[in-house]
């Protein structure tokens, strides 16, 4: 991944960070020494998130799993650009 992607990955990360302060939520953003940074949210249930910005093929998606699961959900992303991404991810980690 090249640089400028790594820039963009942490700028939505950021933005969706804010967001979801904004709803009440617990954020951490966390940025390792290597790999990818990650937002770590905690849900009302005291449950952590992980979440990530990944590019596909419709560009850059926010993707969630619970701390503890193993496998990504494929099916549990939205795309980054959404205006309401963070009341999207709200709404589908507190069901």
């Amino acid at each position: 991944m090249t640089e400028r992607e790594e820039h963009e990955r942490f700028g939505h990360l950021a933005r969706l960070g804010w967001d979801l302060r904004g709803l009440g939520y617990d954020i951490s953003l966390v940025i390792p020494a290597t790999g990818s940074p990650v937002l770590q949210m905690c849900t009302k249930t005291g449950a952590r998130l992980h979440i990530t910005a990944i590019r596909r093929y419709c560009g850059w998606v926010f993707t969630w799993r619970p701390w503890w699961a193993r496998l990504w959900r494929r099916d549990r992303w939205v795309v980054a650009h959404a205006d309401n991404a963070a009341a999207i991810i709200a709404a589908e980690v507190n069901m």
